[in-house]
């Protein structure tokens, strides 16, 4: 099973939350996971849900601040194995090209 979810971690203040966020990121190296950072937040890849939930509790765990917002999107897809990738190829295939766009 491949637990894939969307994790954005972030101090509630005023100034740059880079360091803080990379605190949470960095946290995430001790989990058998796989993760990729964008704007918005952190796609994250498990093989099961406590593995998914301690990575993310980590992350929350790892940034200091006085207050802390964390959201945890998870797409549990039980009837077949898709990764992260997959997922935007098939939309990628369906739009017959990449999906982005650079602006």
């Amino acid at each position: 099973m491949t637990l894939v979810a969307l994790l954005s971690v972030a101090p509630v203040i005023e100034d740059s939350m880079a360091s803080e966020v990379a605190a949470a990121v960095e946290a995430l190296d001790e989990f058998d996971v796989a993760y990729e950072t964008n704007p918005m937040g952190t796609v994250i890849e498990a093989d099961d849900a406590g593995t998914l939930f301690a990575a993310a509790e980590a992350a929350h765990d790892a940034v200091d601040a006085d207050r802390v917002s964390t959201v945890l999107k998870i797409d549990d897809k039980r009837a077949r194995e898709e990764s992260a990738a997959a997922k935007v190829e098939s939309v990628e295939r369906e739009l017959g090209r990449d999906a982005k766009k650079e602006r």
